[in-house]
């Protein structure tokens, strides 16, 4: 009997533990985020002085995904902390974001050199074609993980 209850008192003792490493990994996410924001912000602002407007917008663009990636990773750590449970539809969303930060990145910067014979405008085409096609995936992954979802509150 003494044995079970040092069982239930050790499930107890890692249980908070897990609850406060949640805790502190999501605030440690949220000041990465906002410094982010702020480093952001400062950048665009340094790189407008230097008339680098394009560089700029896409460096600002680039950090705003990221942060959103950031606040999705925070939403998710978020839930698992309150419902002791792990979800895909979060992990689906930032793998989108990625894909989708990734793309426009490529594209801003390939819009300067667009010659077909350029080993590396086709590598970057390669790339877009293989990040569209992860989209797509992802996004149906999504649709489809939904649709058992609400199949799944229709049966109960």
């Amino acid at each position: 009997m003494k044995e079970s209850g040092s069982t239930e008192l050790s499930a107890r003792i890692l249980s908070k533990a897990e609850e406060y490493l949640y805790l502190v990994a999501g605030f440690i996410l949220v000041f990465a985020a906002v410094g982010l924001l702020i480093s952001a912000v400062y950048e665009m602002i340094l790189r407008i002085m230097e008339v680098s407007y394009l560089s700029a917008l896409v460096h600002l663009l680039d950090r705003v995904l990221l942060v959103l990636m950031l606040a999705e990773i925070i939403y998710t750590i978020q839930r698992i902390a309150r419902t002791r449970h792990l979800e895909a539809t979060p992990f689906l969303i930032v793998g989108i974001i990625a894909a989708v930060r990734r793309i426009l990145i490529i594209t801003a910067e390939s819009v300067e050199e667009v010659n077909l014979a350029d080993p590396v405008f086709q590598g970057a085409l390669a790339e877009l074609g293989l990040l569209s096609v992860m989209v797509l995936l992802l996004a149906i992954s999504l649709v489809l993980l939904n649709k058992n979802d609400q199949a799944d509150k229709t049966r109960k």
